[in-house]
């Protein structure tokens, strides 16, 4: 059991754990789709199961008629494009995540760790409002490093010696364990686990769990 008073920073995973983006992630496929004319559309349904994957596997998924360097051109097109849409249209940022990041930031540093395109959490944060809570955050691209080398790093930089990562996938449980830190589990997002070391129905929940009582 990890107790508050065991904890010095939270690490967070970014879909499926502080908001839901998908919509804009699809639009950005098939807007480039329709750009290029190529015959295929997307719904939403297509990403739920993919999210938080690196973006190799992603790729091969999402484009497998395309060849490795041909779709790795697109996607570049393709995330800028989504980023557009984040600016302008946002998505699902869920219930008491702008409240509880406030509340949590006045004890820990908080931090973001996603397997996403280099500018993802810049745009994500800011269209949320929620940057001033956030000490420093780590995408999966320009480096295309896996999550647990990248919440080692920031651990490294920031000298953490007791923080948890927090994600809604088994997949984030899995690097947590190979980071060696506490895995805290949202079954609120895209994924499931069955190993965690904490588990909360809603942000909620968990920042009320975070916070210090005195």
């Amino acid at each position: 059991m990890v107790r508050e008073n065991q904890v010095d920073a939270i690490i967070f995973d970014m879909d499926g754990t502080l908001w839901n983006g998908v919509e804009c992630y699809v639009r950005g496929f098939n807007d480039f789709f329709k750009s290029k004319k190529i015959e295929k559309k997307l719904a939403n349904e297509d990403l739920y199961g993919l999210m938080g994957m690196e973006e190799d596997k992603y790729l091969e998924i999402m484009l497998p008629e395309f060849p490795y360097e041909e779709r790795k051109m697109m996607y570049k097109d393709i995330i800028n494009l989504q980023y557009e849409n984040i600016k302008t249209h946002g998505g699902e940022l869920y219930p008491y995540v702008s409240e509880g990041l406030e509340e949590l930031s006045r004890h820990y540093k908080l931090f973001i760790v996603s397997n996403c395109a280099e500018f993802t959490i810049k745009y994500f944060m800011e269209w949320a409002g929620i940057g001033k809570h956030i000490t420093d955050s780590m995408a999966h691209a320009p480096y295309f490093k896996p999550k647990h080398e990248n919440i080692r790093y920031l651990m490294d930089k920031y000298v953490l010696e007791k923080p948890v990562y927090v994600g809604d996938t088994a997949a984030d449980g899995e690097q947590s364990k190979i980071a060696n830190v506490p895995f805290v589990f949202v079954n609120y997002g895209f994924g499931e686990a069955t190993k965690y070391d904490l588990k909360f129905n809603s942000f909620e929940e968990l920042t009320h769990y975070f916070v210090p009582r005195f």
